[in-house]
């Protein structure tokens, strides 16, 4: 194994303001309560940021429908596309300050927010720029109109590039929007509000709101706000899906995930290990996408699992700025915790153990590369979504043990399907049940690709044309 010098990021490109408020109306507003942001990989604090009250969750849906009805509803799309295509250039200008900021405050590597997150951002809002004047070409009707406020609430592993998946489609269509980043993760959300001030963006199109699971529900559930938008767990999609049962209220869920990662015989085995690995450990696992079970054919499995722990024994784990970091930190404790119980477990109930030698930083949250095999589809492990760097590995013996294997799971939101022959994707595609289907790859993702579950995954479709439609009174 080669060594390198460590190659870290500098973060003098960053200016975190020791505290934040919120964005209202095109203004920071100070908020009543404040909780601390830290860095995942240090504990260090990163800023202050307020949490938002009831009150200031109402003043912020009241700018977005103010700004709604005496703007942007009413601007030719034309002209909204010209905003987004200016917050998708400064977005690009200002790529290397988000994705050092972002790494900080998720402890993803840099690699990542660098080469994938950040440009996937600009990509969704120039995308979807180029529809804000075409919606009457995309399939709902010769003069689609946009439904009101929209109320986004977004997860922590991927936060502007959830942000972007959520806001552009909404501005887009000419909805306003209010949007809850996660307590853990709101640095990059609240750059995205100074670019919108540098876009010059009309005031109260897009409210960012801090906060945590109060501050969400009590966005979800304010009566004026027209179209929920959800990613997260299920635990809490379920309970969004009661707040707004018997509303008029469009809803939108993309929910958990256990994704299989299913290997054929006759499958280029090199490659499907590249493949497997970034399928599980890209973002330490927390993708609700990510193939966190692995299903390889018996004639090839002891090959298989030789190669994974051959280039398992290659990752390195450690600071998120380097450049060299494959793995970066947990993005909290109660996210390592997680990760740490169903792990005990799935050994507990019998499953073999395996991480390669790994020295883990003494501050922060970390949690080494894992394998469990010998797994039945009894194992916790093999049912529950664990959101970290653990791979469960199972076997089959023919192609129908496989899909079968593969869609008993309640979640139906992604799988990965590995072989030489194309009639043989086309045949197991078509038959598992997932919203997501990769062939001879993992975690490829495109803002022309609509993206979603079936199931407990949630409903709704984002990204692409699809993504229009739950922004739209169709």
């Amino acid at each position: 194994m080669f060594e390198y010098a460590p190659a870290p990021e500098s973060r003098s490109i960053v200016d975190i303001k020791p505290a934040y408020g919120l964005f209202v109306n095109g203004e920071w507003v100070d908020g009543e309560v404040r909780n601390k942001t830290v860095n995942p990989a240090t504990e260090e604090v990163l800023a202050e940021v307020t949490w938002a009250t009831e009150s200031e969750v109402d003043t912020a849906v009241r700018a977005a429908r103010a700004a709604y009805e005496n703007v942007w509803s009413r601007m030719p799309g034309r002209e909204r596309a010209k905003y987004l295509f200016r917050i998708a250039r400064i977005i690009q200008e200002r790529a290397r300050e988000l994705a050092v900021l972002e790494s900080l405050d998720n402890g993803k590597p840099i690699r990542e927010s660098r080469d994938v997150d950040v440009p996937l951002v600009a990509a969704h809002f120039f995308y979807y720029a180029g529809w804000a004047d075409k919606l009457g070409y995309a399939g709902f009707g010769p003069d689609p109109r946009p439904i009101g406020v929209a109320g986004q609430v977004i997860p922590w592993n991927f936060p502007l590039l959830m942000l972007a998946w959520k806001i552009a489609p909404a501005l887009a269509c000419g909805n306003t929007v209010v949007l809850k980043p996660a307590e853990t993760t709101p640095l990059t959300a609240l750059v995205f509000a100074e670019i919108c001030q540098e876009a010059d963006l009309p005031p109260g199109v897009v409210n960012i709101v801090t906060g945590a699971g109060e501050t969400g529900h009590a966005l979800v559930s304010h009566p004026d706000v027209n179209k929920v938008a959800f990613t997260g767990s299920t635990e809490v999609g379920r309970a969004i899906a009661k707040s707004v049962a018997g509303t008029r209220k469009k809803v939108t869920l993309e929910l958990g995930g256990k994704a299989a990662n299913i290997v054929f015989d006759d499958a280029p085995i090199d490659q499907a290990v590249e493949g497997i690995v970034n399928g599980i450990f890209f973002n330490q696992g927390h993708v609700c996408c990510a193939g966190s079970r692995l299903l390889v054919q018996e004639s090839v499995y002891d090959e298989v699992l030789a190669g994974l722990k051959r280039r398992m024994a290659l990752l390195r784990v450690g600071d998120p700025l380097d450049k060299n970091t494959d793995i970066g930190a947990i993005n909290s404790a109660a996210q390592l915790e997680r990760i740490r119980t169903l792990s005990d477990i799935g050994a507990e109930e019998g499953a073999a153990r395996w991480s390669p030698p790994c020295e883990l930083p003494d501050r922060g949250f970390w949690f080494a590369p894992t394998i469990f095999t010998g797994v039945t589809q009894a194992h916790r492990i093999a049912r529950e979504e664990i959101f970290g760097p653990v791979l469960s590995v199972l076997t089959f013996r023919t192609p129908a043990e496989a899909v079968e294997k593969a869609n008993n799971t309640p979640y139906g939101l992604s799988a990965g399907v590995w072989t030489d022959k194309g009639s043989r994707i086309l045949w197991t595609a078509d038959r598992l049940r997932a919203g997501v289907v990769w062939a001879n790859t993992f975690n490829k993702f495109d803002p022309a690709s609509p993206f979603g579950g079936y199931k407990e995954s949630g409903y709704g479709r984002e990204g692409g044309r699809h993504g229009l439609e739950a922004y739209l009174d169709v």
